[in-house]
């Protein structure tokens, strides 16, 4: 039983494809197509050195433009803040009196507790004051 070499190279795409969808690996599915392009060039005739060629090219090509971008997609992603990071650099409004000893703040639309970050600041109601971090559920101001 004689194969052609396009159903050799289909063959070889399948075997990149599986592991690609098994380990997430790009490159396994950049190679791929690389064979599926390799698969074409046999099917219309072409050599086994036209073959490989195409292959070679197809593969490196593609790696060498896809990867690139997508470092450059996945390093511009920057992780959505939730919780009490959100609020940490925003901004709340003095609903009584905020010393280092305590006092009330309207952040987010919620009611916090709240201390000033340097003890001897004073904050007096309706000021506006910045987040700087969150302790437990008290907000520290400046």
């Amino acid at each position: 039983m004689d194969i052609d070499a396009w159903v050799w190279w289909l063959i070889v795409a399948a075997g990149l494809g599986i592991p690609l969808v098994l380990t997430a690996m790009p490159e396994l599915g950049m190679f791929a197509v690389g064979a599926l392009a390799a698969s074409v060039t046999a099917a219309l005739g072409g050599g086994i050195v036209a073959q490989v060629l195409v292959f070679v090219v197809v593969s490196v090509a593609l790696i060498a433009v896809v990867r690139p971008i997508a470092a450059r997609h996945r390093a511009g992603q920057t992780g959505h803040a939730s919780g009490i990071d959100a609020l940490k650099g925003r901004q709340a409004v003095v609903l009584e009196r905020v010393s280092a000893a305590g006092g009330r703040v309207k952040l987010a639309g919620e009611v916090w507790s709240a201390r000033s970050l340097d003890e001897d600041q004073v904050f007096e109601p309706g000021k506006q004051v910045d987040v700087v971090d969150i302790d437990g559920a008290t907000a520290v101001v400046m």
